[in-house]
């Protein structure tokens, strides 16, 4: 008989943040017009110089930020994408993603450039009405990205969504 101890994790979901520090680390890369990966938004908590080309930054549990990875070659673009992930608490689950140490909670992830495009759209609009991307809703990247995988408008993201937002998290347990 295997005790509980033994059984190994679902595939993609992780039982606890491994990274001794307890922080989230993102693997930014840049290799001009080859491999580009760059931070959207984000709180960033440390970041370490890896080389010429790739630093590794880190976030706090809970810290949400927005990643870009964008990649060509001799013919083109072979792949857009940008993802809005929540750096997990400690003794939380997460989903692994690419260049995002332990992992996330992965709050929106679209591939191609139009819809990458849309995104960044979203995100340039929320800081136009002076919010911060780091502190809006969950729920509205998750609303945000259905509606573009099902190639439906999106609502936007104001004030007054925001101010709801920040009245709902305080009364949550």
């Amino acid at each position: 008989m295997r005790s509980a101890q033994n059984i190994p994790p679902a595939p993609g979901v992780q039982p606890v943040a491994a990274t001794a520090s307890g922080l989230t680390d993102l693997e930014l890369t840049w290799i001009e017009q080859r491999l580009e990966n760059w931070l959207r938004f984000g709180r960033v908590a440390a970041e370490r110089i890896v080389s010429r080309r790739t630093r590794i930054v880190s976030f706090r549990p809970e810290a949400v930020f927005g990643f870009v990875r964008w990649g060509a070659n001799d013919f083109g673009t072979i792949f857009s994408s940008i993802s809005v992930i929540a750096a997990p608490a400690p003794r939380a689950p997460f989903a692994t993603h690419p260049y995002v140490r332990p992992g996330g909670d992965i709050l929106l992830r679209v591939d191609g450039w139009p819809k990458v495009q849309q995104v960044l759209s979203a995100i340039d609009a929320i800081e136009a009405d002076g919010l911060d991307p780091c502190e809006t809703a969950p729920d509205h990247w998750r609303h945000i990205g259905s509606h573009i995988a099902a190639g439906l408008p999106f609502r936007p993201y104001g004030p007054e969504r925001h101010r709801a937002w920040l009245q709902r998290k305080a009364i949550a347990p």
